[in-house]
């Protein structure tokens, strides 16, 4: 069987980091008052800083597709732009209903036609993307691909999206007050692109073979628990915003990102590590065997909270060997595993034949991917 490489990675954030004592100078205040929540949010979560495509004007500095460009174009040399194939996308802010995402990236980035994909979603857009660009290149359809990721949440975390929710209960609370489930995501999240160029053969230097990808989606028997551009019902349905009228969309921030806490607890380690032992199971991989294992995980919370799942069923995937940049960049959704690879590469001495080993959960209606990718250095 031909074999798939990844042979450059890159990443970009835009402007400077943001610390956690400046993120509302970025993002407003809701009601004019400081959030109730961020100090409690961000002991939980971890992160020292992240990024946004903004001013403290709340000016927007770069759209999605352009990160994503400044990604693509910071890792391909320009003789190599003008001969991708295939161009693999996946987001979980576009910067519009239509066209799609992958055309917009397309048009910022490259001078030729190519075949383009667009994935929406949440963080699994980042392994949908890579997996079709894989599958390209090894079904013969291709000889390169560029696998690009890309967010641009930060709009959507404005003060005043949810200043009209603010309003509407002031008017019959006396110490109104947004949800836990739209406010902590505030407090999270962070701008920025990362990208992966695909091959049939490896470049010279370090290359990483790509072994396996699995995804597998829980969503015909769990509840929907992170969403946006809808609400949930009484009965836990998800209704989406064509339901509701233009006044009902502002008053109840349909157009925020929303998580349900109580279901993220109770679902998101235990399916997470389902989906891992089920993609061992199935490729007979002996977990000891895996040398960097890195895990996108939303909050340094969740990150124990895995490894103590990973533990309590003798999975041997130690928490000595797992890699994160979480902390200095932020929860860039969808981008986050591969500004994670990228920075694994360029930091870590890769040997051959180690194995890595990616791991990437989504609580949309949880679904996850597992990837292992075995280094191939080329002298």
């Amino acid at each position: 069987m031909a074999n798939v490489f990844i042979t450059k990675t890159s990443s970009y954030f835009p402007n400077e980091p943001v610390g956690n004592d400046e993120m509302e100078d970025f993002l407003g205040m809701i009601g004019g008052k400081p959030s109730r929540i961020r100090s409690i949010i961000l002991r939980q979560n971890g992160i020292k800083c992240r990024y946004y495509a903004l001013d403290k004007n709340q000016h927007i500095t770069h759209t999605s597709a352009q990160l994503a460009a400044l990604s693509i174009k910071k890792m391909l040399t320009p003789d190599e732009l003008g001969k991708v194939q295939v161009l693999s996308c996946g987001t979980a802010s576009p910067d519009q209903f239509l066209p799609s995402h992958a055309s917009m990236v397309h048009g910022e980035t490259f001078d030729h036609p190519l075949e383009i994909f667009s994935f929406s979603g949440v963080c699994l857009t980042s392994i949908n993307a890579l997996k079709t660009a894989y599958m390209s290149i090894l079904s013969g359809n291709s000889q390169n691909a560029v696998c690009s990721t890309s967010e641009l949440i930060s709009p959507i975390l404005f003060s005043r999206q949810f200043e009209e929710e603010y309003n509407a209960k002031a008017l019959i609370e006396k110490n109104p007050i947004i949800a836990f489930e739209k406010d902590f995501l505030r407090f999270m999240l962070s701008d920025g692109a990362a990208c992966c160029f695909l091959k049939n053969t490896p470049n010279n230097g370090v290359n990483l073979r790509i072994d396996w990808i699995e995804t597998i989606s829980y969503a015909d028997n769990k509840p929907t628990c992170m969403y946006m551009g809808g609400d949930l019902n009484e009965q836990g349905d998800l209704v989406g915003w064509k339901h509701y009228s233009e006044e009902e969309r502002l008053t109840n921030s349909i157009w925020s990102v929303k998580q349900n806490v109580k279901l993220l607890n109770e679902y998101a380690i235990k399916l997470f590590v389902d989906a891992i032992e089920y993609a061992f199971n199935k490729h007979r991989i002996a977990p000891q065997s895996i040398n960097y294992i890195i895990p996108h995980i939303s909050s340094m919370f969740f990150y124990h909270k895995l490894d103590e799942e990973i533990q309590r069923r003798n999975i041997q995937l130690d928490e000595s060997r797992w890699f994160t940049n979480l902390t200095t960049v932020g929860n860039v959704g969808s981008v986050s595993i591969f500004a994670a690879l990228d920075e694994l590469v360029r930091t870590k001495p890769l040997t051959d034949g180690e194995k890595i080993l990616l791991l990437v959960p989504e609580s949309g209606r949880f679904s996850y991917g597992v990837v292992l990718l075995t280094v191939k250095k080329n002298e």
